[in-house]
């Protein structure tokens, strides 16, 4: 039971260093992945830091981090997502540049092969979704891309 008492009072006495170094790993953590879950954690571990300065026993101090931890997650974190990626460009690109874009069946369009020119200059292989071919000079809209080849849909204009 000695033993037991002089573990506890070790961790009381020492746990400031614990929470540095929570602080420290979930702040290198943030840095690779830039997300802000681990920074919550650090704040969180923050208040388990100053509650360590206010002589709260360590089994509360936990509670207390885990507590704001949760808080700041809930209610910090996704302001912040917010305000970072509100300067994004909505634009399109690549391929979901590619999906809706319209353009003409060049040949008879099935589901084996096909070759349409879109709207934006491109041409590309094609083929349909379903079993009804396309014919040439039908116009299109491009609802998939499969590596080099657009999956084409019909258009009623």
């Amino acid at each position: 039971m000695d033993n037991f008492a002089t573990f506890v009072e070790f961790i009381d006495q020492w746990a400031w260093i614990g929470w540095l170094i929570l602080i420290a790993v979930f702040l290198v953590i943030e840095m690779l992945t830039l997300d802000f879950t681990f920074l919550m954690l650090s704040f969180g571990s923050a208040v388990g830091l100053l509650t360590d300065f206010v002589g709260i026993p360590v089994w509360v101090q936990v509670l207390i981090a885990a507590a704001a931890a949760a808080l700041f997650i809930l209610f910090l974190r996704p302001p912040l997502i917010k305000r970072l990626h509100r300067g994004e460009d909505p634009t399109k690109s690549n391929i979901d540049a590619l999906i809706d874009l319209r353009g003409t069946a060049l040949q008879d369009v099935t589901q084996i092969s096909g070759q349409v020119k879109l709207s934006n200059g491109d041409t590309w292989t094609a083929r349909t979704a379903t079993s009804v071919p396309i014919p040439q000079g039908s116009a299109v809209a491009v609802t998939a891309i499969s590596g080099a080849t657009a999956t084409v849909r019909p258009v009623n204009d």
